[in-house]
């Protein structure tokens, strides 16, 4: 889903303990008027993932609560979850984090003192990831009887720990990533990281195509459709300029964006909007 989208699922603001800071290069260089005044932040990143993995669990709640797992990063992102989902019986799921040090790994942000940390290789990265008890087990597990895991906006390293997981579980269980955003994803831990990441299935995607190479296109899929690539125009509803079975590369944005066809009328009423623009400012 666009990087901070809002679902409108918690009504209330919720209160968090992580600090504010700017996620404008998250964005790709987007438009931030549309995320408010003060810009799209890490507590309103964290309030959109939390309220698409709360729309994923009610989705499975037929199967039961206890055979739901919503996985975040780190405790404090499932502590938070766990407050504000809490009684709640549309959302009953097992709310569990990959990084179970989440506290004592961000004491600064909790308040407490942060610790200057040496940084390290990918190698010590993994080690990390087996130390507890020096096995392929590693130190996460899923809760018993999950059949839906819904991992909520893992990064790099926490696909490590997923990869393991897919293994452990096989097919059995039905592993889905929430706004992983796999395509900016430079290096895997492995060929066969890489394979299998490869292999998941983009159920639902909406976001913005490079907008160097298609200014003012998006993107969509949902499954099992084919990928969209829309032209939103100054004035109306967006067009869609090119379908395709694979997800377009910048190259293929380039070329539907210079082969696309603006009829005489789209052609005025985008100037228009423009003049009319002008004239408020």
């Amino acid at each position: 889903m666009p990087v901070g989208a809002n679902f409108g699922v918690e009504k209330k603001k919720a209160s968090s303990s992580r600090r504010k800071s700017s996620l404008a290069s998250l964005t790709d260089g987007g438009d931030s008027s549309m995320e408010g005044e003060e810009g799209l932040t890490m507590e309103k990143l964290d309030t959109s993932n939390r309220e698409l993995a709360r729309l994923f669990v009610e989705m499975f709640q037929p199967l039961g609560g206890q055979h739901i797992s919503a996985v975040f990063n780190d405790e404090i992102l499932a502590d938070e979850a766990r407050k504000l989902w809490s009684g709640d019986l549309s959302v009953e799921c097992n709310i569990a984090a990959i990084d179970r040090k989440g506290k004592r790994s961000r004491g600064g942000l909790m308040g407490g003192k942060k610790k200057k940390k040496k940084a390290k290789g990918f190698a010590s990265k993994m080690a990390e990831e087996l130390e507890d008890d020096g096995s392929l087990s590693g130190p996460f597990n899923l809760p018993k009887d999950t059949e839906v895991a819904l991992f909520v906006a893992p990064g790099p390293k926490e696909l490590i720990a997923i990869e393991r997981i897919c293994n452990d579980v096989g097919m059995g269980t039905c592993v889905i990533l929430l706004n992983a955003r796999l395509s900016r994803v430079e290096k895997y831990a492995s060929d066969d990281a890489r394979k299998l990441f490869e292999s998941f299935e983009p159920v639902w995607f909406l976001g913005a195509a490079s907008q160097e190479k298609s200014p003012g296109c998006l993107m969509h899929r949902a499954y099992p459709g084919k990928w969209v690539l829309a032209r939103k125009p100054k004035i109306g509803a967006p067009k869609t300029i090119a379908i395709q079975d694979d997800m377009f590369t910048g190259d293929e944005c380039a070329e539907a964006y210079a082969t696309m066809e603006v009829s005489e009328i789209e052609k005025t009423s985008e100037k228009l909007a423009m003049n009319v623009a002008e004239w408020f400012k």
